[in-house]
């Protein structure tokens, strides 16, 4: 899958002699009409794509199936595409590990209109994620002023925020 852009938090530099922990994950890009299926969290005052960790026995569509269904409920996920890859090099505050080299699979997709139960984990309940259709014009607005503006941002903001700008660019919006 085609790289479309890599990052470097600040703090991982330079990555000679650091531990890297290496990590999977697929993001799901659902757009109907105007709208964008996003997740909102409140911790971090953010919009982002469905998606998540890749489990260590799952290929990268197997991933994204189970995180999108889990995260939003979506139902008959089909016509799963390649969109591209975001690489990012950030902090990882973790046993044994100083940096975490995540490479995020975004992949376009449809599902059925309506959406089933979520079924999030105990620290996404505990930050207050939730799915919603979005405009993704307003989406990208609100994350660059959470950007701009609050301190409770977190790390993934400026990569959502990148995809976000990309996904508009594809469809011409």
């Amino acid at each position: 899958m085609n790289i479309l852009k890599t990052s470097y938090h600040p703090e991982v530099l330079p990555l000679e002699e650091k531990s890297v922990f290496h990590r999977r994950a697929a993001r799901a890009i659902v757009v109907k009409e105007d709208k964008i299926l996003l997740l909102f969290t409140e911790r971090y005052h953010d919009y982002s794509l469905p998606g998540g960790g890749i489990d260590e026995h799952e290929n990268e569509v197997e991933g994204l199936v189970r995180e999108l269904s889990e995260e939003t409920g979506a139902q008959n996920i089909r016509n799963i595409r390649a969109f591209g890859a975001y690489e990012e090099f950030r902090p990882w505050h973790k046993p044994y590990f100083d940096v975490v080299h995540m490479l995020s699979y975004c992949f376009w997709c449809d599902i059925d209109d309506e959406l089933g139960e979520v079924s999030l984990e105990d620290y996404e309940v505990k930050n207050g994620m939730r799915p919603l259709w979005v405009n993704i014009h307003e989406a990208i607005a609100h994350n660059k002023e959470t950007i701009a503006n609050s301190d409770k941002q977190g790390l993934s903001i400026e990569r959502e925020t990148y995809l976000l700008e990309m996904v508009v660019k594809e469809l011409g919006l």
